[in-house]
């Protein structure tokens, strides 16, 4: 960790809650929307965030997996990510929340006419803004979390043992 955190401190909580309140408690709200207003399905939810996980390299996104209802994904499914174009793990909309998350990370200015094409063959205009804005969370504050160091101390209230 590359941040000078006071001891007995939460390092999320100092950086994030303390250093920059006004920036970082509305951050956090907006990251913690994501999770809390999602529509999408679990499987597509997940490929898109583990995608961006293993393309930020943030330790602890990529151990996360998020529950809804009581389920998570499969153990394999970190491994269907990594191999999103060919797995026969994934349906169509897992397959492709995976690819746009991994252009809109790396090759955002080449989205061209054949992937919406077959991007809005599967998802509405609204779950594609929904999908945006939940990808552009994990880019930004997974990046951050990894850049500074914080995600090999990360630990989410709702998963409080760590990794």
């Amino acid at each position: 960790m590359i941040i000078d955190v006071p001891e007995g401190k939460d390092p999320i909580g100092y950086v994030w809650g303390e250093m920059v309140p006004g920036i970082g408690i509305a951050a956090s709200n907006f990251s913690l929307s994501v999770y809390s207003h999602s529509t999408l399905g679990l499987r597509e939810f997940e490929a898109a965030r583990l995608r961006i996980a293993q393309i930020n390299g943030c330790l602890f996104c990529q151990d996360w997996r998020t529950e809804r209802d009581g389920k998570k994904v499969e153990p394999e499914f970190a491994d269907a990510v990594t191999n999103w174009r060919t797995t026969g793990a994934f349906d169509e909309r897992t397959r492709l929340a995976a690819e746009y998350a991994e252009r809109y990370a790396t090759d955002h200015h080449n989205l061209d006419d054949e992937f919406w094409t077959r991007m809005f063959a599967h998802y509405s205009q609204v779950e594609l803004v929904e999908l945006s804005m939940s990808i552009g969370s994990w880019l930004a504050f997974g990046r951050l979390n990894r850049v500074l160091g914080l995600d090999a101390v990360c630990v989410l209230p709702s998963h409080p043992s760590g990794r």
